[in-house]
C-alpha cells in the first residue's frame, strides 16, 4: 500500500529503539540505567489518581464539551497569575499537549506555509507543521544564544511565507529559559512582521531559581500551549491546554469536534484535584528534587569530558556537546547501551543541526539511579568517578 508522501518527512522517535532494545536487554537479566525518558518518574500524586477514580465511580464517562469541563477551563485559568491570567473563555482542554498543537497548526497552517522554530528543538512540532503541509523552518541555534530563539534570529529567518514561530521555553532538549525580556521583544517583533505566536510552556513549573512567566502577559494575540504531563505528573491521563485569542476560540471548537470531539472525560474531573494546595506542595517537593537531581548531574557530566555550556534552568534535560568523546552520537549511544548499561538519547532526535555531536540525558530518575549511571559512564570512558 502506498502511503501519502508527507510519511517520509514524519520520523519515529529515534530514542524509542534506544529504549525497546534497553527493556529488550532488561528482559535478558541486565541491568539499565535510564537516562533517556523525557517522563517524570514520580507517579501521579495521590489526590489526583483519587479523583480519577471518584469520577469514574460517579459514572463521569460521557463526553465533555469539545472545549472541556467549564469548571477545569475556568482552574486553568485561575491559576495563571493576575498579569497574565486570560478569560477561561480563551482556554482549550485538550488531549495532552500533542492535542493543543494540533489544533493551532490546523487553524493556522496553509500548504506552503513557514513555521519557524529553534533547532535542536521537540521532534513532534516539525512534524506537527508537515501534517497541515506546512514547511517547519529549523533555525539552528547554539550556547551564543543559550540555545533559544532570539527577536534578531527571527528577523534574519522571516521570509515572505513564514506565518508563525514556535517558541519552547523552557525547552526540550536544552533546559533553557526565555528571559521574560526577550520573550517581550519576541512578541513585538513577530507581530510587528504580521506573523502568529505560539508558546509552548508546558514544562513551566519545573524551573530552577528563575521564574517562568507566561507569554500571556505580554500579548493577548498568543497562542500558549501547556499541559498536565510535567510539572503535574499526568503523563498516561492525556490533558493538555490551550490558551487561544480570543476570535479563534470558535474556529478551534469547530475542529476539536471534527478531529477528537473532547479529552478524556475522567482525565478533566482528575486534573481539576492538581490545584488543590496538598497537590502543588507535593509539585514543589518534587521541583526541589529535580534541581537537586540537575545539581548533581550537571557538573558530573561535565568532568567527564561532556561540553554543557549553559546551565538549563528549566525541565529535566541536559543537551551535552559528546564530541570530545565520540565522533558519532547514535553509535555512541548505542555502545553505551550495550556495554555499560546506560540509555541516552541521541541528537539526530532533536534537529540536523550537529546532531552527531550531541546527546540528551534526562534527570527525570532517582539520584541514587543518577549516580549509578555516571559510575558506569565513567567507567565506559576509563576516566575516575567524579567527586
Amino acid at each position: 500500500m502506498m502511503l501519502a508522501t508527507r510519511m517520509q518527512e514524519i520520523e519515529a522517535f529515534h530514542v524509542m529503539a534506544i529504549l525497546a532494545r534497553a527493556r529488550a536487554l532488561e528482559a535478558q537479566g541486565r541491568s539499565i540505567v535510564h537516562m533517556e525518558i523525557g517522563e517524570p518518574d514520580f507517579p501521579t500524586a495521590a489526590p489526583i489518581v483519587e479523583a480519577g477514580i471518584a469520577a469514574l465511580r460517579a459514572g463521569h464517562t460521557q463526553y465533555t464539551p469539545a472545549l472541556g469541563l467549564p469548571a477545569l477551563r475556568a482552574a486553568i485559568a485561575a491559576s495563571y497569575p493576575p498579569a497574565a491570567r486570560p478569560d477561561p473563555a480563551r482556554v482549550v482542554v485538550t488531549p495532552g499537549s500533542s492535542g493543543a498543537l494540533t489544533l493551532v497548526f490546523g487553524v493556522l497552517i496553509n500548504p506552503g506555509d513557514e513555521v519557524l522554530m529553534a533547532d535542536p528543538g521537540y521532534p513532534c512540532n516539525r512534524h506537527f507543521v508537515r501534517l497541515f503541509e506546512g514547511h517547519a523552518t529549523l533555525v539552528p541555534v547554539d550556547a551564543s544564544t543559550s540555545y533559544r530563539l532570539t527577536a534578531a534570529l527571527i528577523r534574519q529567518h522571516w521570509t515572505s511565507a513564514t506565518r508563525a514561530v514556535l517558541i519552547s521555553s523552557p525547552s526540550n532538549p536544552t533546559g533553557t529559559l526565555v528571559p521574560e525580556t526577550e520573550m517581550a521583544e519576541i512578541v513585538r517583533t513577530v507581530s510587528a512582521l504580521g506573523g502568529v505566536l505560539i508558546v509552548d510552556e508546558i514544562y513551566h513549573g519545573l524551573t530552577y531559581g528563575v521564574p517562568a512567566r507566561s507569554a500571556l502577559q505580554h500579548s493577548a494575540d498568543v497562542f500558549v500551549v501547556n499541559s498536565f504531563s510535567k510539572y503535574y505528573g499526568m503523563t498516561g491521563w492525556r490533558v493538555g491546554w490551550l490558551v487561544a485569542p480570543v476570535d479563534i476560540v470558535e474556529a478551534i471548537d469547530r475542529l476539536a469536534q471534527n478531529i477528537f470531539l473532547a479529552a478524556s472525560t475522567p482525565a478533566q474531573h482528575a486534573a481539576l484535584a492538581a490545584f488543590r494546595p496538598e497537590v502543588l506542595a507535593e509539585l514543589g517537593r518534587r521541583r526541589d528534587e529535580f534541581r537537586a537531581r540537575r545539581d548533581y548531574l550537571l557538573p558530573a557530566l561535565r568532568a567527564l569530558g561532556f561540553d554543557i555550556p549553559v546551565t538549563p534552568e528549566g525541565a529535566f534535560y541536559l543537551y551535552a556537546d559528546s564530541g570530545r568523546l565520540a565522533a558519532d552520537s547514535d553509535d555512541f549511544a548505542q555502545r553505551l547501551l550495550e556495554e555499560a548499561g546506560v540509555a541516552i538519547t541521541p541528537g539526530r532526535d532533536f534537529g540536523v543541526h550537529a546532531p552527531k555531536r550531541h546527546v540528551r540525558f534526562s534527570y527525570a530518575n532517582t539520584q541514587a539511579q543518577l549516580q549509578e549511571g555516571v559510575r558506569r559512564i565513567a567507567a565506559f570512558l576509563g576516566r575516575p568517578t567524579p567527586g
